[in-house]
């Protein structure tokens, strides 16, 4: 049976009862075999030229102070600077996603779903999380909405930087990090590597992660994803 200790990442109060966290992941990793056996969850592999998104690691989601958007992500906050890194000695592109907040924005049907809250006091907590050393060069993108690519110039980037491959770090994986997987599977090969994603509730975070994996990327180890942008150092 598959055993786990408890994510080091995420909300207290959102994580399984631990007596339910072996058997849950032990059923995924079922599932995944499932699946595999059905000839889903192959492998997109990498192409010729990848990029980096960094999804939503500002302040209000990294800072648990910022209750309710803010918790312990600082995992993932690390094995992303460690892709950032990797990335640029690389000298591949990367980008940065935070949200595009607008108090004159009208509220639509999902504003009943998730209320924020936010005020203008809180545009600071939209900035990118400075761990990640954010250069000058490096865009950042504001978005409404989930997915990197709704509404947003992220594609036409991309394509004009004749980007193949997209590396997908940041928060939250059912969420932000999920869509925008959506979004990007039938244009670029999608690469996640696995703990430089996560979220609030341990469930959500590791059912979406095994549907990303199942249909719409390869997720992967960091140390994996590291160390083929090491290989392209000088290429």
């Amino acid at each position: 049976m598959t055993t786990s200790a408890a994510p080091q990442f995420g909300s207290e109060n959102l994580r399984l009862p631990d007596d339910l966290r072996a058997p849950l992941l032990q059923h995924l990793a079922d599932l995944k075999a499932h699946y595999k056996n059905l000839d889903w969850a192959g492998e997109c592999g990498w192409g010729e030229r990848p990029a980096i998104v960094v999804i939503d690691l500002a302040i209000w989601w990294t800072d648990p102070d910022c209750f309710p958007m803010g918790s312990n992500v600082d995992p993932i906050v690390d094995a992303t600077a460690r892709v950032l890194e990797a990335g640029r000695s690389a000298g591949i592109p990367i980008f940065f996603t935070s949200y595009d907040y607008d108090p004159a924005e009208p509220p639509t049907p999902h504003s009943q779903k998730c209320q924020q809250k936010i005020t203008p006091d809180d545009m600071k907590y939209m900035e990118i999380d400075p761990r990640l050393g954010r250069r000058d060069g490096e865009k950042l993108i504001r978005k409404k909405y989930a997915s990197a690519f709704n509404s947003t110039n992220l594609h036409t980037s991309l394509s004009a930087l004749k980007v193949d491959t997209l590396i997908v770090t940041g928060v939250s994986t059912s969420h932000c990090v999920y869509a925008t997987c959506r979004d990007a599977t039938n244009h670029y090969h999608v690469i996640v590597p696995r703990e430089a994603v996560g979220e609030r509730c341990e469930i959500m975070h590791e059912v979406n992660l095994l549907d990303i994996d199942i249909d719409l990327g390869d997720v992967m180890p960091t140390d994996k994803v590291v160390g083929h942008l090491n290989e392209m150092q000088g290429q």
